[in-house]
């Protein structure tokens, strides 16, 4: 369809046009181009190839088994888990095993998901508090090369924006497989020219697994907000609780001796409880002049979780079992300012921003424990961790069909840990200068070319840049807090096949210190230096006005760049990622959309002799509208109810009654079989 945008002097306001939402009516220099399917790659307007946005229209018409799938609308980028389905999911992206989400930043409307110095994994980005139906738009951007993104977004970032305004209210309820249930409540409400959203989720689970999941869920949402598109205000509220008994990965040498059955687990205690409560206020302004952002944000959280991965290695009378604990308050603001000028016969755009977050944890803390109670403290810290962050970016239309983006981001941290492991406490601080730089050439023939260099970080937890001994006495050395990356990347964007948009990458990433999941501590660990490279190749086709096809390719290779006589390979980096789709939305009443995604296999060790297999899964869903305002929606996940895994490991366990030398094996989470979801959807 066609729309009208500015020229590539105005990318920020133009994404903001195509997205319907925050657009500024502008009088400058304009052209028709157009817009295919639900995707928005921006041809002329987007800094990088590997850079777009999902719409809501694809999100509400694809089924996900779980919330954190909103992630998998960036193409290539994959998501799993590892247990229960209260904690936050597993993802894969750019050849990283990205554990719970370090390396990838998420956000939601401006408010930073990504958990610093977390109890059980740096980086730790949980979405089970979404509503996805409230979901407006996903911006996505991959590799280091954006001034606006910092910790933990070398490998990419996310930023979700959620609506001010529903269309139409929703009444919804859902039925499926092994007790599951949803039941969805949301609606807008005028009052006097303002407007209020508001939105809840209740959701009941037990999963295929032998010891029900028992999962208990609620999420709910109160958003006020007022004036334009390009003039306006929210003020949201979000409330979730989360708690379920979980099943983690098992030894494949149980399954194979019929020991346990496939979907049973070793240890029927683990399980947590989850809570995520924040406030958040946006003010934003667009005029002719330039463009004003500005958010400010406080959240608490809280998390136990029990969790038994080794079984009887460490304590053979009671069972390896730790407890994870956290309470968290988070604030912050960003603030950002975007002037449009012109110098020299040049136009250019010129944004400023200021980036702020502090973290109290009171405490962070980690137990033994058997059979779902504490048993004795391994070590509780007490910490602050304060950041800051300046960030300027310059953007000059040399020629019609050349333009540039410099950017500048500098990053201060400051840690503060009070440890019951009184060696343990003490402050640190550390400081990180990342520069950015683009090359856009064209679009020539509905075709355009990108040239992106880039440096970022990701940060370390707080507790290991001041530590001095371990809990078992050993001594131990401080981790450096801020790990830096570099990042390139050549690519090439094209419409020039009529009705099809396609983008290409070749890309380069190296990590001063790569975090590495230890199978035996629940935890991950700073450790050598990496390199990553690889290709990426995203398809998407509007075969006519109601039929969308996708097809997304990715391969990378992923190497240590010193090797220390245990090998090169990365254990968990995913070499490759194969994904096709189809989304259908005929005039008539039916409706419907079938994804397949393929991840290659892995290495689980560093010489790469034992690797994981690959994973295929099918999702398919149809849906009826019965009336004007009432529809049914059939979803099936695993179509073709295929006995593969979500993640696998090797590491060493051992199972009771195993003599006590510890064993090697693979340990694994598989997919969940066949199973089907009704929702019946009543729009009041």
């Amino acid at each position: 369809m066609p729309i009208q945008r500015c020229r590539p002097l105005f990318p920020f306001l133009l994404m903001s046009a195509m997205t319907g939402t925050r657009a500024e009516e502008t009088p400058l220099l304009l052209e028709n181009i157009s817009v295919i399917g639900n995707y928005n790659i921006r041809l002329g307007t987007s800094d990088a190839a590997s850079q777009g946005v999902v719409t809501r229209n694809l999100i509400e018409s694809r089924p996900a088994l779980r919330t954190g799938e909103l992630l998998e609308f960036v193409p290539n980028l994959i998501v799993s888990q590892h247990s229960g389905n209260g904690k936050a999911n597993q993802y894969y992206l750019r050849g990283f095993n990205l554990d719970h989400g370090t390396d990838f930043a998420t956000f939601v409307d401006g408010v930073p998901v990504n958990m610093r110095t977390h109890a059980h994994g740096q980086g730790y980005t949980d979405l089970n508090f979404l509503i996805p139906e409230l979901v407006n738009r996903i911006e996505y951007k991959k590799g280091p090369y954006f001034a606006e993104e910092g910790d933990f977004a070398s490998a990419g970032s996310a930023r979700m924006q959620l609506l001010n305004q529903l269309p139409g209210s929703i009444a919804s309820v859902t039925f499926g497989n092994y007790g599951y249930q949803r039941y969805l409540l949301a609606n807008s409400v005028d009052l006097s020219g303002f407007n209020l959203l508001y939105g809840l989720e209740v959701n009941r689970n037990n999963g295929p697994w032998d010891n029900a999941e028992n999962l208990k869920k609620i999420s709910g949402l109160l958003r006020f907000s007022g004036g334009s598109l390009h003039d306006g205000f929210n003020l949201t509220a979000m409330a979730y609780h989360n708690q379920w008994d979980a099943t983690d990965q098992i030894p494949l040498r149980a399954v194979q001796s019929d020991a346990t059955g496939r979907f049973d687990t070793i240890d029927r205690t683990n399980g947590g409880v989850s809570s995520r409560y924040s406030i958040s206020l946006a003010r934003y302004l667009q005029d002719k002049q330039g463009a004003f952002d500005f958010n400010i944000y406080a959240l608490h959280s809280k998390l136990d979780l029990y969790s038994n991965f080794t079984y009887f290695l460490n304590n053979p009378a009671d069972g390896d079992q730790f407890n994870q604990n956290e309470q968290r308050t988070s604030v912050g603001f960003n603030l950002s300012k975007t002037w449009f000028t012109e110098a020299f016969g040049l136009t250019m755009q010129n944004k400023v921003g200021l980036q702020t977050r502090y973290d109290d944890l009171s405490p962070v803390a980690l137990f033994n424990a058997a059979n779902g109670q504490r048993t004795a403290l391994i070590r509780s810290d007490k910490l602050k961790e304060l950041s800051n962050a300046l960030f300027a970016e310059n953007s000059t239309q040399w020629h019609e069909k050349f333009r540039t983006v410099l950017g500048l981001r500098y990053d201060q941290y400051h840690f503060s840990v009070n440890s019951s492991i009184a060696a343990n406490s003490g402050k640190a601080k550390d400081h990180i200068t990342s520069p950015k730089l683009s090359f856009i050439f064209g679009p020539w023939a509905q075709t355009e070319f990108f040239i992106n260099y880039g440096e970022g970080f990701h940060s370390n937890d707080a507790r290991g840049t001041t530590q001095t001994v371990l809990p078992n006495g050993e001594a131990a050395s401080a981790v450096t807090p801020l790990a830096a990356s570099k990042g390139s990347e050549i690519g090439v964007r094209t419409e020039i096949i009529p009705h099809l948009q396609s983008a290409f990458a070749l890309w380069q990433l190296d990590l001063d210190s790569e975090l590495l999941y230890i199978g035996d501590a629940g935890e991950t660990a700073p450790t050598r230096a990496s390199q990553r490279k690889g290709i990426e190749w995203s398809n998407h086709y509007m075969a006519n006005d109601w039929l969308m096809l996708d097809f997304d390719v990715a391969l990378s290779e992923a190497r240590y760049r010193q090797n220390d006589g245990a090998g090169k390979y990365i254990p968990g980096s995913l070499g490759r990622v194969i994904s096709l789709g189809a989304t259908f939305n005929p005039a008539d009443r039916w409706s419907g959309a079938i994804q397949v995604r393929h991840f290659g296999p892995r290495p689980l060790v560093e010489d790469n002799s034992i690797q994981s297999r690959s994973t295929t899964v099918a999702y398919a869903r149809i849906g009826y509208q019965l009336y004007k305002n009432i529809k049914l929606t059939l979803d099936i996940f695993n179509l073709f109810n295929r006995k593969q895994s979500d993640i696998d490991y090797y590491y060493a366990s051992r199972l009771n009654g195993e003599d006590l030398d510890s064993v090697k094996d693979k340990h694994f989470h598989p997919i969940e079989p066949m199973n089907a979801r009704l929702t019946f959807n009543y729009n009041f």
